[in-house]
């Protein structure tokens, strides 16, 4: 069975929603999202639990069928493939594949897909530190915790982003906060939790509150 791109759209919005937040997902949240108004959303929700993609009441939220959750995961596997493709192959930014990856990720070709994914070598996480779902569904999952979460002396990598607008992955290149840096946490401001941080031999690095939460890291354990 075939979904119209605006049905793909909603269930993979559905799925990030819930993955962040949990279920039940709201009318508002998925309004806000996806920049429409909630009326549209209200129409598009219907339709979907019609086809038994999700489950929905009125005023109550909803959440994905076993067959919606399936067919949302499979476009995320399919945009994050698409996302190292367009980055470890044809040399773009990070910060330059989420919008192409959209429109790349309504190809049906479960073929191209595999072989898509046996040509990168099976990669486990996108080119933002996302988990990338296999075949089946299934994905790896890492401890991470949010920057933000870190104390003063703690030292960490950098593994993912948990927003991927392009003046925030530019903002982090211009401060060289690239996945798999090392940082050391060297201050903390009680004001508005803004860190100051070592990376490598570089200058400290001072970063507001707002982006040490939007960056995921695992702590180095030290030697004892």
């Amino acid at each position: 069975m075939t979904y119209t791109l605006a049905e793909e759209d909603y269930l993979k919005t559905i799925y990030k929603i819930a993955e962040r937040q949990g279920v039940p997902v709201s009318t508002s949240a998925i309004a806000d999202l996806m920049q429409t108004r909630p009326a549209s959303v209200t129409d598009m929700l219907k339709k979907l639990a019609e086809k038994d993609l999700i489950d929905y009441k009125r005023y109550h939220g909803v959440s994905l069928t076993k067959a919606g959750a399936r067919w949302a995961t499979q476009l995320i596997r399919k945009h994050r493939l698409w996302e190292c493709f367009l980055v470890d192959k044809l040399g773009y930014n990070w910060d330059e594949v989420h919008e192409i990856a959209e429109q790349l990720e309504h190809i049906q070709s479960d073929t191209l897909i595999d072989r898509l994914d046996d040509y990168l070598k099976n990669p486990k996480f996108d080119p933002h530190g996302d988990p990338i779902p296999d075949a089946s569904g299934a994905y790896r999952m890492r401890y991470q915790i949010l920057l933000s979460d870190l104390e003063i002396g703690q030292q960490a990598i950098l593994v993912g982003v948990r927003e991927h607008t392009s003046t925030f992955l530019q903002y982090l290149d211009q401060n060289n906060l690239a996945l798999g840096v090392n940082l050391e946490i060297l201050e903390v401001l009680p004001y508005d939790g803004s860190l100051r941080l070592r990376l490598a031999e570089e200058n400290p690095l001072l970063i507001s509150g707002q982006v040490a939460r939007q960056l995921y890291v695992r702590q180095i354990t030290s030697a004892v």
